[in-house]
């Protein structure tokens, strides 16, 4: 087999005395552990500067080196080449003299990626060569900087338009917001908004009046990111156009309102959950994100261990039962759930579910929405549902003893009952339950399986960091192996592809309860939480935090981000190693 480019680069640099063999050596042998780039491993460990790599690099391929940070790019050039397609190939147009593009590349080895933009532009290209962090700079500062100047250009589109706004000191009637929500700039404003937050895979989209201004800031992968938001005085007129949108009382300014609305994106269709809250600045608006092609309803593709997997589905199979799914708000119950109603979906049973709301509609699958203020509860439906023969029950949530009550007694009379519950941890479920007034020999003969979950952001493969933690954290944490031997880990760094956050995605991380004699036995006796989770794992139950660790050894996280969603664990510092 030939030289790859690679090669021939390190070779060069050994070749020319600015790279020492044995560096060249460790690095191959953090690749073989890693998979990462040998020059980039280079680079990090300090063994070369980037100014050598890339003089290495031109000298053997010819293609003359730039510094993008020193340079403008003019938006329309910008334009030319999809943002997408920037960050698959990691190439920026920089210049354009005639029919030649002068595009700034990071791998001249990409044959492919010069055919692909040469088909897309239809232009001659000419190419430079550019460090591959400075290029992620670039292209988060150049196409974030369009994006912007498309939000400054619409609103003064509106305040061109000379419509009727409400001004920050000003009133306005219902007719007044009623002609500026559909007023066009408005629209486009909000529709800019709300597109920007499905295209950047956003959960929630927060509208908020401050005391001067008013700020939009999108929920990705769990954690807020505020963007730029145009003059206070279009906020009124952009509630009203998101009322107008979800059919609820624009003329409403005290009270609450909550509504539903859905719109195009990209060629999809993606529903949207309003929620209006009232404050002393102005109203608050709470958008929720249900885009049915983002949500993993598959128990095959949530990211979980073998092991996990293969135990919830073992449960699921079984004729009947509970099983709960438990965490905080936010932490993937609902999807876990829809996603073993899925696996066991067929056409000879029959499959209903009690919801608050229904978030996802599921073929084949009979939805029931709770409607409290028409006496439409959780538990009233369940007396309901249990006449219309049902096989398998998803009880959106347990909140009161009437609704598990009920729950336990379909699990006991020949149903597969699965529901969700606000705790911590899958030994504080059973305590829970207690608490609510369950007996405990009840609790034993239902429930099968509690699984506790959180959802912990993925690293961005584009840009995360491997590295050797220090020792002292090493061994704090089960990061030592058999042979005495640090085991390497990743960190995050951030790119355009991550927003800079140095995350992208999130996965599911577990705790699998099965109720087995051995708990059963202490659940009898009126165990606590801290006995139940110690034979829990006396029983094969890996915890949250040690599921969390495992995701940290192959690469999928962070520590810092395993360390942030759960809760310290006294077995950590035997485990792993």
């Amino acid at each position: 087999m030939g030289m790859t480019l690679e090669d021939k680069i390190c070779d060069h640099m050994v070749k020319g005395g600015k790279l020492s063999a044995l560096d060249l050596k460790e690095a191959r042998e953090i690749f073989f552990e890693s998979g990462e780039n040998v020059t980039d491993i280079l680079i990090k460990l300090h063994k070369i500067s980037r100014e050598t790599f890339l003089s290495s690099v031109s000298m053997l391929t010819g293609i003359t080196p730039l510094d993008l940070s020193r340079i403008n790019i003019d938006r329309d050039l910008v334009s030319i080449l999809p943002k997408r397609v920037a960050l698959m190939y990691m190439v920026l147009p920089v210049a354009r003299l005639g029919d030649v593009l002068t595009v700034a590349i990071t791998d001249p080895t990409n044959i492919f990626a010069m055919d692909d933009l040469k088909a897309i532009t239809k232009l001659n290209l000419r190419a430079v060569l550019s460090d591959k962090d400075v290029m992620r700079e670039a292209i988060t500062r150049f196409y974030e900087r369009s994006a912007d100047e498309e939000i400054e250009k619409i609103v003064d589109d509106i305040g061109a338009s000379e419509m009727q706004m409400l001004g920050e000191e000003e009133e306005a009637t219902s007719g007044d917001l009623l002609s500026a929500a559909e007023d066009t700039p408005i629209i486009k404003l909000a529709n800019l908004i709300l597109g920007r937050g499905v295209k950047q895979g956003a959960s929630d989209i927060l509208i908020e009046p401050m005391e001067r201004t008013f700020r939009v800031r999108y929920r990705i992968d769990g954690i807020l990111h505020e963007i730029e938001t145009p003059p206070k005085k279009y906020h009124a007129s952009l509630i009203s156009r998101l009322k107008v949108m979800s059919m609820l009382n624009i003329a409403e300014r005290r009270l609450p309102q909550d509504g539903r609305f859905q719109i195009k994106v990209e060629g999809r269709k993606v529903d949207f959950r309003l929620s209006i809250l009232p404050s002393i600045t102005g109203e608050k608006a709470c958008l929720r994100i249900l885009d049915k092609d983002q949500v993993m309803v598959d128990i095959n593709r949530l990211g979980l261990q073998d092991r996990d997997r293969e135990s919830i589905i073992e449960e699921s199979e079984k004729p009947h039962g509970m099983i709960l799914a438990c965490g905080p708000t936010g932490s993937g119950k609902t999807t876990t759930l829809y996603s073993i109603l899925k696996y066991v979906d067929s056409p000879g049973r029959n499959l209903v579910t009690v919801e608050d709301p229904v978030e996802y509609e599921l073929s084949g699958i009979n939805q029931v929405n709770v409607k409290s203020e028409i006496g439409l509860t959780f538990s009233s439906c369940l007396r309901s549902i249990l006449r219309q023969d049902p096989d398998i029950i998803l009880i959106g949530e347990i909140r009161d003893f009437e609704t598990v009550d009920i729950a336990i007694k379909s699990a006991l009379t020949g149903h597969l009952v699965l529901s969700t519950l606000h705790t911590n941890s899958a030994s504080g479920s059973i305590v829970r339950l207690v608490n609510m007034g369950v007996e405990p020999f009840l609790i034993a003969s239902s429930v099968i399986m509690i699984i506790a979950q959180r959802l912990v952001r993925k690293l961005c493969r584009e840009c995360r960091e491997y590295f050797v933690p220090e020792e002292k954290t090493a061994r704090k944490f089960g990061l030592i192996g058999p042979d005495g031997k640090i085991k390497g880990i990743y960190r995050p760094k951030g790119c355009p592809v991550c927003m800079n956050s140095g995350y992208k995605g999130r996965a599911v991380i577990v705790e699998c309860l099965r109720m087995t004699p051995a708990i059963k036995e202490i659940l009898f006796r009126g165990a606590d939480e801290p006995e139940l989770e110690k034979k829990a794992r006396e029983e094969g139950m890996i915890t949250l935090r040690m599921n969390g660790m495992e995701n940290v050894i192959l690469g999928v996280t962070s520590l810092e981000e395993i360390l942030r969603v759960t809760m310290d664990d006294r077995s950590m510092d035997n485990s792993n190693g």
